[in-house]
């Protein structure tokens, strides 16, 4: 038999279900407008914002860094042309007795050889005044330091002869 009214089985069952439904939306709706939610959305925004910036902000070094490499070339490449102009008026105007220019002297050698200048460079020797040789010189890095010697423990009845 049907009736309009519907049994107590089915109503309890979708009052629990509302329950859940509502406590779920209770829980959402709390956490967005919680102010730790919101404190946590705040936190969230800066660390973006702050990850933009530096983002940013390594952009603009290596564009800056960039730009300086590409003029100390452009400048490299001036200074190149200003000192063969002068080495080719010299050399012209000093009936070849000038300077030379930077063409006849970098091409002649390997650019990974050590000058002959540099070839045989040594560490500096001590010089210093010894008056003996067991004394540390002054390139030593003890020289002028002072070495208290350890002082003997007192001696105690065990090491004192027996008579």
């Amino acid at each position: 038999m049907e009736s309009g009214v519907y049994s107590l089985e089915v109503l309890i069952a979708a009052g629990a279900a509302l329950l859940v439904v509502g406590l779920l939306a209770g829980l959402a709706i709390g956490r967005r407008t919680s102010a730790a939610g919101q404190k946590y959305r705040e936190v969230e925004r800066k660390l973006d914002q702050v990850l933009q910036d530096k983002k940013l902000y390594e952009d603009e070094v290596v564009e800056h860094f960039t730009e300086t490499a590409q003029l100390l070339n452009n400048l490299t490449e001036s200074y190149r042309g200003v000192h063969n102009h002068l080495a080719a008026g010299a050399a012209t105007l000093c009936k070849g007795a000038g300077p030379v220019s930077l063409e006849r002297t970098g091409s002649s050698s390997d650019p990974a050889e050590i000058p002959a200048h540099l070839a045989h460079i040594q560490p500096p020797l001590d010089y210093a005044p010894k008056t003996s040789p067991d004394e540390k010189g002054m390139l030593n890095e003890e020289f002028g330091l002072e070495r208290k010697p350890k002082a003997a423990p007192p001696a105690t009845e065990e090491d004192k002869p027996a008579s």
